[in-house]
């Protein structure tokens, strides 16, 4: 129950904004918005939960992550109450639903990369491998469930997906509440500027490696959810495909990557050399997938060579989370894991726009530029991550020991 607990806090943060996509044309019709105003309700909450993500992260290292976890929730679920009575009986509602999608935003930064920290703290070895693949498969699940919800709920009333987002939240709330049980914090925690000196070191001797970690993760959530704006866009202007039915389709990818992301953190183990390896060929495939798309426009053919793409990120996912979750001991590792979901938020708000302008330039130019962007990560993740001879022999052996250090990253060798 307490893995459990721990895979629906991600689930929070992942329907934040994929839930409110179905309803934004009848937000934007019932208000008399703009489009860009209509957009802003994901932009704010993406925006500032990647602010706060940091500030949260350190303050789950000073105190618990239980301690930041529960009241998080609580914010979120209220930031949706309070979106939700102004779209219904507020004026200028609009004004406060981006109060409340804020205070949400605020929230969500509190979830999933606490959660991965509170895994890293709560199990080793094989285990936690286990369960981070498990953290980010709620998370894909989310991004699967979060349209069709979003659509059925549209259908009743549009401003009823704001009140479920505290039906939700209630129940992880619960959850969390009752099943997780913290190791015990340093009684005397670290001041904040022998915090940051302590940062500042581990930046200094394993920065290079940790940045092209957080790259590699920000580009599959760049990726995705670009190819998703893409996709949305083309089911209706080619297609004509809308409501559920989209949101049925735009889930075939994401379940995918979901299933893939689960079994791949139950069988990585503690095997760096592994992850190593499947961190790389999930950026071949990814590359590949998106070179190919080139020569796709029927439905069928382009969502079968999409889901290559979709099992590369469900490759690198799981062990990009299992690596920085390791990078750190206890008393950081709510701060470096928190940047980590930092970059994967400014990852999914840079997809979408980004993808838009390159549609508007070129079709064949969109889809080569982004396979030869993934390329150049998996190539980074190659050169940069390198583990130590005796740690990929016991992870050959599927050691679920403690290591007395899993990985080391090594600065490329240059002259030799």
């Amino acid at each position: 129950m307490t893995v459990v607990a721990i895979g629906s806090i991600p689930l929070i943060m992942t329907l934040g904004n994929s839930m409110l996509i179905p309803i934004l044309p009848k937000m934007q019709s019932e208000l008399g918005l703009s489009s860009f105003q209509a957009s802003l309700t994901i932009t704010v909450f993406s925006i500032v939960a990647a602010f706060f993500i940091p500030i949260l992260g350190y303050l789950s290292d000073r105190f618990s992550r239980k301690a930041v976890i529960l009241p998080a929730l609580v914010l979120y679920g209220l930031g949706g109450i309070l979106a939700g009575f102004a779209a219904w009986k507020f004026q200028h509602a609009f004004t406060w639903i981006l109060v409340g999608r804020s205070l949400q935003g605020i929230g969500a930064a509190g979830t999933a990369p606490i959660a991965m920290a509170l895994t890293g703290d709560l199990y080793k070895g094989a285990k936690e491998s286990r369960v981070l693949g498990l953290v980010e498969a709620s998370n894909g699940f989310g991004k699967v469930l979060s349209p069709i919800l979003g659509a059925a709920i549209g259908l009743i009333i549009w401003f009823g997906v704001f009140f479920a987002f505290p039906l939700v939240v209630l129940i992880s709330f619960i959850l969390s509440w009752i099943f997780i049980r913290e190791k015990e914090h340093a009684k005397n925690p670290p001041k904040p500027s022998k915090y940051i000196k302590g940062l500042l070191s581990v930046f200094k001797h394993e920065g290079r490696w940790l940045f092209t970690a957080y790259l590699a993760g920000a580009t599959c959530l760049f990726t995705l959810f670009g190819i998703l704006f893409y996709l949305s866009d083309t089911l209706e202007t080619a297609h004509h495909i809308d409501g559920v039915i989209k949101g049925l389709i735009l889930a075939i990818p994401l379940l995918v990557m979901c299933t893939t992301s689960y079994i791949t953190g139950s069988k990585i183990g503690k095997n760096q050399k592994l992850m190593k390896r499947l961190i790389v060929l999930g950026f071949i495939f990814s590359t590949a997938s998106y070179a190919t798309l080139t020569f796709f426009d029927n439905l069928v053919p382009f969502i079968s060579v999409l889901v290559v793409s979709s099992v590369g990120t469900g490759f690198v996912l799981p062990c990009i989370n299992s690596f920085i979750t390791g990078a750190v001991g206890q008393e950081r590792r709510g701060f470096v894991t928190s940047l980590y979901g930092s970059v994967r938020f400014l990852g999914v708000a840079i997809g979408p726009p980004l993808f838009g302008r390159l549609m508007a330039w070129s079709h064949a130019g969109m889809f080569l530029s982004i396979a030869g962007f993934t390329a150049l990560v998996g190539l980074l993740s190659l050169l940069m991550i390198r583990v130590k001879k005796e740690d990929a022999e016991e992870g050959a052996k599927g050691s679920g020991r403690k290591d007395k250090k899993t990985i080391q990253m090594l600065e490329p060798i240059e002259g030799r």
